[in-house]
């Protein structure tokens, strides 16, 4: 798969942003037994050095992905390449590892430009991995090794497979009104469900759209933790042939939030707040509450609360009123951007209040539910993962997207697994050791049959 045959294995990883922190501090850990060397590459060589802290195996360095001949350079001296970039960023890295015949690794969906790589990727006996963090990534390998448990069964009959999963706060940090921070890339949660969301529901195909996708919620109860919403998420028809599911009546994968988020963050769909397509003119002199004024009717008299209260048939006071008001949406403070489109703003906005404190501690949540009939017997196997933070550097977060692809990594340059292609971990090869691990780490599944 393009390793070097010298002594000294060679990973980069590019980006060292929230997600970095567990999968740099694993390869670390591991690189005296297994004489590798780590380089991180950030656009921040401040950030990249605080990852590497000093390390002797590891080395910090500053790069710009605009500058192609010095990603060559890096690129061409490793052994392994792991990418933690933004997706759209991930097709370039692979044509220039495809060029020096280096493996890749992403956490990222599989984009059409990646895949048209795929032949080329075979050609030179190399792997490039997607898809490999927590969703999608652990989602991928905690369904295929239930599924696959279930196919062993005699007789058993799949019906159904929902799954949800949630980046949230741990109970003790639920301390405003969303229960909710960015513990990820804010951008990604102020335009998640831009995509109309598909899935099947016993039998019948079903489609949300985007202006009404968060008012249609599902309760999820994970014991322990109490009840979450979720909401269906993108396409989940592509996964029936993806997870051996064509026959399937039901299948549904979505997002989860504390109750009362999705019926709050509504009012900043309906209202445009979450559009990125355009900028807003003379942002020098707007305010908070200029910016919400400024999707709003005219009115002589009324203030911004009424209009946004007529206008989306809001009760003036309760639940989502004080969720706005929170976030201080209605105070004139200035935006203090110079420029920006309405989800910019919004997510300014965000940013200055849904931040981590320094004694907080997030949260991942995922639930399976697996629906079969075995022997005239209706089963369904509930399988629920959560997973804490430790702090705001060791998050849940970085957990559970990182270790899926430093186990993966290991695997690879240990010879463990051997395949060619741009792939998803959906085969036992990759599901088997990396989830055994990740056991041993404190990531693991309770399943339990209704």
């Amino acid at each position: 798969m393009g390793l070097k045959s010298s002594q000294m294995t060679q990973i980069l990883v590019l980006g060292a942003g929230r997600s970095a922190t567990s999968l740099i501090d694993y390869l670390l850990a591991n690189t005296q037994a297994l004489q590798w060397e780590l380089v991180v590459a950030d656009k921040s060589l401040e950030l990249a050095q605080q990852k590497v802290n000093g390390h002797t195996r590891g080395r910090a360095v500053a790069f710009d992905l605009n500058h192609e001949n010095e990603v060559s350079r890096l690129i061409k001296e490793a052994t392994l390449v792991i990418s933690l970039l933004p997706a759209r960023f991930h097709p370039t890295v692979g044509r220039i590892c495809l060029q020096f015949g280096k493996s890749l690794l992403t956490a990222s969906y599989v984009s059409p430009q990646m895949q048209e790589l795929h032949e080329d990727v075979v050609s030179r006996g190399l792997l490039f991995l997607n898809e490999c963090g927590l969703d999608p990534g652990l989602d991928h390998m905690t369904a295929m090794s239930a599924l696959n448990k279930v196919r062993e069964l005699p007789e058993a009959e799949i019906r159904s497979f929902i799954s949800y999963t949630g980046g949230l706060m741990a109970p003790e940090s639920e301390d405003n009104p969303w229960n909710y921070k960015f513990t990820w890339n804010p951008r990604n949660v102020v335009l998640a469900g831009k995509e109309t969301a598909q899935f099947i529901r016993n039998g019948r195909y079903k489609y949300i759209p985007y202006h009404r996708l968060f008012t249609r919620l599902e309760k999820v109860q994970v014991e322990g933790y109490g009840e979450f919403e979720g909401y269906a998420n993108r396409d989940s028809l592509k996964y029936r042939q993806l997870y051996g599911l064509q026959d399937v009546s039901t299948l549904i994968r979505g997002t989860l939030r504390r109750p009362g988020f999705c019926e709050a963050w509504n009012v900043f769909v309906q209202l445009g707040l979450t559009d990125d397509s355009y900028s807003l003119k003379d942002l020098s002199n707007m305010t908070y509450r200029d910016f919400i004024n400024t999707f709003l009717y005219f009115h002589p008299h009324k203030s911004v609360e009424e209009k946004l209260c007529d206008y989306l048939n809001l009760p003036t006071t309760g639940d989502i009123m004080n969720k706005l008001k929170w976030l201080g949406i209605f105070e004139n403070v200035p935006v203090a951007l110079q420029q920006g489109s309405p989800a910019d703003i919004l997510q300014h906005i965000l940013e200055s209040k849904w931040y981590l404190g320094s004694q907080d501690k997030d949260m991942i949540v995922m639930q399976h539910q697996l629906g079969y009939l075995e022997s005239g017997l209706e089963t369904t196997l509930s399988m629920s993962l959560v997973s804490k933070g430790d702090d705001t550097q060791n998050t849940a977060m970085s957990k559970t997207v990182g270790w899926p692809l430093a186990i993966a990594a290991k695997l690879i340059l240990t010879g463990k697994i051997q395949d060619t292609g741009v792939k998803v971990p959906l085969t036992e090869q990759y599901y088997a050791p990396i989830l055994h691990e990740l056991r041993h780490l404190g990531v693991q599944f309770i399943e339990k049959e209704l």
